[in-house]
């Protein structure tokens, strides 16, 4: 018996193949949208894979799990709260998977949806493993907020969270120490908001060191839970209920992206131009949101774009425009690009703000911080700040001042890059906007 850890740390997510060596059958855990890590693992070990399981309908990511079916032959499993609309066999409290030497048992642990389930793996007549999906992270367990208006069923966040309290304690707790915790996403996901840099533990450990399993009463819990719990990207609802129809092959998807600049551009169309800020700054095209390719841009792509708000995408060369386009697919939104071209630069400029003046007369701008509350709260810099989150900023432009120059700048330069490019698009030549930058770490105490 083996199991495999598939990871995709722009999304921060976990998938698994398990494997029965002694059968050549492999089941697949919460697989991402691209297959091919699958077949080229099931190729590597002359197996078959005869089925794919989805804890619940994710809302951060795109699964493959359809593709899979389709080119494999391998049956779905999934709750039956869930409402799949695709070809499946329901896997709920009792169901079993076997093949080989393992068993697969199926465990509703609602709490970060109301359809979430575990999957306990047995081999030789023990429990060995235990798949968690969104339910148990490590040093955490999941949000209960993303099922008010999205999914088969809806659940108010404080009854998720209360369900999750006794899921945890009723089923996960009742395990054995040592049986192994694999989680669907690590550190970095918006699923959770405290999770563990590590990529698996076991239930002892969990139980030491994980807030959530302590012993505290189910208002603690809910309290706690709830508390402080990071924003909700624009596409999640759109991912859950495309998971739960199942999307397209990828590279279907893929084929239908048109890879072709426009004779004529649409003015009304945000572009994103995903170049570094730096090369941004010097020339871009009108209407361009500095998106900047890197871990985190198919999480930022989603929180500022809306679900079929259609768009253009940009980046420096073919090479690095393919692979922005793969990572628009992990989230569902190739669907909605216009079309993908390379550009060398622009004629709009954004002027470079003089750092001394800044530092020395800050009253004389209007500073937008467009870092989330939390941060804010943890560490104010400017004391006269507007605070505008930047997954907030484009339905929030009305609440900046035109009578200063606008700095933005959020905790490194990321972030400050789009959201500078936001307001300037947004304002045009009715004042100046600086983007602060990395210089904003000259300012942080």
């Amino acid at each position: 018996m083996k199991i495999e850890q598939f990871e995709d740390k722009g999304l921060s997510h976990y998938s698994y193949a398990v494997l029965s060596e002694c059968e050549n059958k492999i089941v697949l855990i919460d697989p991402s949208r691209d297959i091919t890590p699958y077949l080229s693992f099931a190729k590597a070990h002359d197996a078959n894979i005869i089925a794919v399981i989805e804890t619940h309908p994710h809302a951060d990511f795109v699964s493959g799990h359809l593709e899979l079916q389709q080119v494999t032959g391998a049956v779905i499993y999934s709750s039956k709260l869930l409402g799949a609309e695709y070809a499946h066999q329901t896997f709920d409290d009792g169901d079993e998977i076997v093949f080989g030497k393992i068993k697969l048992k199926a465990l509703n642990t609602p709490g970060h949806s109301p359809d979430s389930i575990s999957i306990v793996l047995e081999h030789d007549g023990k429990d060995k493993a235990v798949f968690t999906g969104d339910t148990l992270f490590i040093g955490d367990c999941g949000r209960p907020d993303l099922r008010e208006q999205a999914g088969n069923l809806t659940a108010k966040r404080e009854e998720l969270a209360k369900l999750m309290y006794h899921s945890l304690r009723d089923k996960l707790l009742t395990l054995d120490d040592v049986v192994g915790v694999y989680p669907a996403h690590g550190a970095g996901t918006l699923c959770g908001k405290a999770l563990s840099e590590a990529n698996r533990s076991t239930i002892g450990a969990e139980k030491a060191g994980n807030w959530s399993l302590q012993e505290i009463s189910e208002a603690e819990f809910v309290r706690e839970l709830l508390a402080d719990q990071p924003f909700i990207p624009k596409y999640f609802a759109y991912d859950v209920a495309l998971n739960k129809h199942g999307a397209i092959g990828l590279k279907t998807a893929l084929a239908d992206v048109p890879v072709k600049k426009p004779i004529t551009l649409n003015s009304k169309l945000f572009i994103i131009d995903a170049r570094p800020e730096a090369d941004f700054k010097k020339g871009h095209l009108p209407g361009s949101i500095n998106i900047q390719d890197g871990g985190k841009f198919e999480t930022w792509l989603g929180s500022i774009i809306a679900p079929e708000e259609v768009f253009y995408l940009v980046a420096e060369n073919e090479e690095k425009l393919k692979q922005l386009i793969s990572k628009t697919a992990k989230i569902g939104y190739e669907a909605f690009i216009e079309a993908a071209f390379v550009v060398a630069g622009g004629d709009e400029q954004m002027a470079e703000l003089h750092l001394a003046h800044f530092a020395a007369h800050p009253e004389q701008y209007t500073i937008v911080d467009i870092r989330n509350e939390a941060e804010i709260k943890t560490q104010p810099v400017f004391r006269n700040a507007i605070h505008i989150p930047l997954y907030e900023l484009r339905e929030c432009l009305a609440n900046i001042p035109l009578s200063k120059p606008v700095v933005v700048h959020c905790a490194g330069g990321y972030r400050s890059a789009a959201g500078s490019s936001i307001i300037a698009n947004a304002l045009g030549t009715k004042t100046k906007v600086f983007d602060l930058g990395e210089a904003i770490k000259n300012f942080i105490s």
